[in-house]
């Protein structure tokens, strides 16, 4: 199986000049989209009791109080915290979102970790096999860019760690930053760069 190593001069124009800013505010919108959205308290409405005023409003020489539910008082409801209903999506443009890659991918391009291979094919659906091809190519771990997934491709590089296989339609500059290197077949790659 044929490898090449794309250098930047093997990229358009359009790969290199592009802000790395792109990519930062791509992979903030990313991570903040992966949020949970778990966090929640209870304000005073929501905490159970506190129907009976405490104390009476005057004469006692106490600060008037009108439940055991406030924020002040232990047992009482939460002051300011967190709940559920608040969106954390950030808006990233289409044009945003492939200059990101194109940066991505210039990045990897620049440090020799964009590799280029006929095809990404499994035949025996083996896991041990699809571990010898990540092994051959001495990278760290690999997002592994597939035309199309075959169901023995798919269960070949489904249990590796360190090996991330996808189709071209879900490339983002997310997994093409936060993989050490990338695979990808040449039909994708030439459809990517004539698309540029």
């Amino acid at each position: 199986m044929k490898t090449t190593v794309i250098k930047t001069t093997d990229l358009p124009a359009s790969f290199l000049d592009v802000h790395p800013h792109n990519l930062y505010l791509y992979c903030k919108a990313y991570a903040a989209g992966l949020r949970a959205n778990t966090a929640q308290t209870k304000n005073r409405s929501a905490v159970s009791g506190g129907g009976k005023k405490p104390w009476a409003q005057k004469g006692g020489g106490r600060a008037r109080a009108g439940s055991t539910r406030s924020p002040i008082f232990v047992g009482g409801g939460v002051a300011f915290g967190p709940s559920t209903n608040k969106n954390y999506d950030q808006k990233v443009n289409k044009k945003q979102k492939k200059l990101a890659l194109y940066h991505a991918l210039a990045e990897m391009a620049a440090n020799d970790k964009l590799l280029v291979v006929d095809s990404v094919v499994i035949e025996s659906g083996k896991t041990k096999d699809a571990m010898a091809f990540v092994n051959g190519l001495e990278q760290r771990d690999v997002l592994v860019v597939k035309e199309m997934i075959d169901d023995k491709t798919f269960l070949a590089f489904r249990n590796l760690q360190n090996a991330y296989l996808i189709e071209p339609n879900e490339l983002n500059a997310y997994l093409a930053a936060a993989y050490h290197s990338i695979v990808i077949e040449k039909a994708v790659f030439d459809k990517l760069t004539k698309e540029a």
